[in-house]
């Protein structure tokens, strides 16, 4: 999950308990780099601009960094997955493997805890950083007042102007609404309100089954919701490869999660009892499910209103994000810069991390590179499900030969002990060539084990290259590599 990050008031924050420490910018103060956003993209690219030995400011309004990601994202969630994965383990397989155990309860406030304590100490680790690298952090919210002027909003009321050379745009993304469900965060929530519930739901219905739908069902599910997850789409996880996505879904069918795909959402009613009235229709007609929480979880847009784009008359694209050349340059206005989930592509953290490096690289005259093939995309439940490179329905949309290897987590030894041997490595490559165009993963650890795909696809190594490389034993990743074997002949152990 990523997001939506962008600027708030003063110099540098010490503390959120300390106080800021003001100052007006002089034409003098020209920094070369300001950046309107402190998210993942926005304060990476900040510090790599500082490394450079440009002066340089950061404009951030949330009152700690991180954006999206670190504080309502990314971070906070993985804390609950893990720590929920952890209470499931217990409650369900701890027995089977010698390990007994009596009056098992979760503590919610204890376990919200955590993830906060994960949240703070990360986002005040940015603030160090920027010291470190003599970045300028300005607390307020950032709008482009010229082409090379950022006007900051303070807490106060008062402004802030900052002038720059070069302005990049890091304000991240928002959660998109439906129409008829009316969000309060409290009982029909986004991912944030969702990631805070005071006490377990009874039932939550999801609506999206997507990657955040699908990661925070996975949470609620497990301390013992009932979960039900609705998705237009006849299928989960859109844009990943179709039998990993049937795969995925059997396994979260398994854990309890329940899904209506095919089916539209037309209406959410919080009634007197606090309930809610989720009126949905699918190929049977409509039905109303009751509901204690709805998630809705659609997906997420560019965060770019009230950025002063439009006044200055900056190039943008239909859906919102900011039109820019290969270099993350606006076409309009060359001082103007845009990165991360404010741009064409997928709304990913690291994404944006990488975009933010590669555009102060060529701001500094040098040669910054983000090769959009070789980004990987990760589901953090259990299994995981990571990706990186084209599925089968796209190759075969772009009428590319390919040959196909899979292994399954069953024949891995390690996975065996482990007792968790669910899921299975897809390895697509190039029928001619043998060169890597796609890897999909379901399975335990997929995540980490994504990053050698990542690094084969990046540096175009064949199958038979990285099956070539000897892998310790025992090792998860031993399944990466018979899958690899099984693309260009055939596997040993399966």
């Amino acid at each position: 999950m990523l997001g939506r990050s962008f600027g708030k008031f003063s110099r540098v924050i010490k503390s959120a308990n300390r106080p800021s420490t003001l100052r007006a910018f002089s034409a003098a103060d020209q920094q070369d780099v300001v950046v309107v956003g402190g998210g993942p993209g926005g304060y990476v690219a900040a510090i790599k601009a500082a490394q450079l030995g440009m002066k340089t400011t950061c404009i951030e309004g949330r009152g700690t960094l991180g954006g999206t990601c670190l504080n309502v994202g990314c971070i906070p969630s993985k804390s609950l997955l893990n720590n929920s994965h952890m209470y499931e383990e217990a409650k369900k397989h701890f027995a089977k493997r010698g390990i007994k155990i009596t009056g098992l309860e979760v503590d919610l406030p204890t376990m919200l805890g955590a993830k906060e304590k994960a949240v703070t100490g990360l986002t005040k680790g940015i603030e160090g950083l920027f010291k470190k690298n003599k970045v300028t952090y300005v607390s307020g919210w950032g709008k482009l007042t010229g082409p090379n002027e950022v006007t900051a909003k303070l807490a106060d009321g008062s402004e802030q102007k900052v002038s720059g050379k070069n302005i990049i745009i890091a304000t991240g993304s928002d959660s998109v609404h439906i129409p008829n469900v009316p969000i309060d965060e409290k009982t029909i929530v986004t991912s944030t309100g969702a990631l805070c519930f005071e006490q377990v739901p009874e039932h939550l219905v999801v609506i999206g089954a997507g990657v955040i739908g699908l990661e925070l069902g996975s949470v609620w599910c497990r301390l013992g919701a009932q979960v039900t997850v609705v998705e237009f789409l006849d299928r989960v996880t859109p844009g990943v490869d179709l039998e990993i996505a049937k795969t995925f879904q059997k396994a979260l069918n398994k854990q309890g999660l329940k899904f209506k795909l095919s089916t539209g959402v037309q209406s959410a009613t919080i009634r007197s009892d606090g309930k809610v009235d989720v009126l949905v229709s699918g190929k049977k007609g409509e039905e109303t499910i009751v509901a204690d929480k709805v998630l809705v979880a659609v997906g997420r847009r560019p965060f770019t209103d009230d950025l002063g784009l439009k006044e200055m008359g900056v190039a943008m694209e239909p859906k919102g994000q900011v039109t820019v050349n290969k270099h993350w340059q606006s076409t309009s206005h060359p001082s103007v810069y845009a990165i991360g989930d404010v741009t064409l592509g997928a709304m990913l953290a690291h994404k944006a991390e990488e975009e933010g490096i590669a555009a102060v690289e060529h701001i500094a005259g040098k040669h910054g590179h983000v090769n959009y093939n070789a980004i990987p995309g990760v589901i953090y439940t259990h299994p995981e499900v990571a990706v990186v490179g084209k599925n089968e329905e796209e190759l075969k949309a772009e009428g590319v030969e390919y040959n196909v290897g899979k292994f399954p987590f069953m024949a891995n030894s390690r996975a065996r002990c482990n007792d968790d041997a669910e899921g299975l490595v897809k390895i697509l490559a190039d029928k001619k060539t043998d060169r890597l165009l796609g890897v999909h993963i379901i399975g335990p650890n997929a995540g980490e084990m994504i990053q050698e795909a990542v690094i084969g696809i990046e540096y175009g190594a064949s199958s038979e290259d990285l099956a070539r490389t000897c892998h310790a034993h025992p090792t998860l990743s031993e399944a990466f590599k018979e899958a690899c074997m099984a693309t260009y002949d055939k596997p040993i152990h399966f």
